[in-house]
């Protein structure tokens, strides 16, 4: 991840010099050079005059480049290093209680342990969970809602069925989430949305996802 960082195109390490030069260091040591090409062209040293063009041209450089471009580049890092301080990985009877309050136990005909089993091998249980495709779109919360076409992010002119921004999908409170969920489920397709519940959860016996859960 580190290497990759670096070697994006937008980030340029700044050379610096062993000493710490006063603010108009810099302009003096163009200055210079720039009085030594010239003596150079008119004496006919044409390699050395074009040495010092190039000195001149990291002196520039130097000068340049912004000191806000490494502040950038660490910024960068440390979120990819560090998870949001909102994200939430519920327990299963802890989310079988939330989405049981939430009133899904039941709804459109499905169980509560439909819901839990969906919730596991869509997410893991994690409220902060986001899948990008290759098309630009994202899966979004402990459901992975699609963006294609029930929330928006950053893609521009597709539709936004649960009138909701992505991000509002990895809230811990699970409000928008079960909102847009039960939008979905009332689809002909109801939980056959989602290929993690047709694959793992769709005509099996479910009762080990609630079992033990206090209600």
């Amino acid at each position: 991840m580190v290497s990759a960082l670096w070697g994006a195109p937008w980030i340029r390490v700044c050379s610096s010099p062993v000493s710490s030069p006063s603010a108009s260091g810099p302009l003096r040591l163009v200055s210079r050079l720039s009085s030594q090409s010239s003596a150079l062209s008119q004496s006919g040293g044409g390699a050395t005059s074009f040495a010092s063009t190039e000195a001149r041209s990291r002196a520039l450089r130097w000068r340049w480049c912004p000191a806000g471009t490494m502040l950038l580049a660490l910024v960068s890092l440390l979120s990819c290093l560090f998870p949001s301080s909102d994200a939430k990985v519920y327990g299963r009877c802890e989310l079988a209680r939330v989405l049981q309050d939430f009133g899904l136990d039941g709804y459109r005909g499905y169980s509560l342990a439909d819901w839990v089993c969906l919730a596991y091998f869509a997410s893991g249980f994690n409220t902060a969970a986001v899948d990008h495709e290759a098309d630009g779109s994202t899966n979004n919360g402990i459901f992975q809602i699609s963006s294609r076409r029930w929330c928006r992010n950053l893609t521009p002119h597709v539709p936004n069925m649960c009138q909701m921004y992505c991000s509002d999908l990895l809230n811990p409170n699970l409000k928008d989430t079960v909102i847009c969920a039960m939008k979905i489920t009332q689809e002909p397709q109801g939980l056959g949305y989602w290929e993690a519940w047709r694959h793992h959860c769709q005509g099996k016996d479910l009762t080990d996802w609630v079992d033990g859960c206090d209600f």
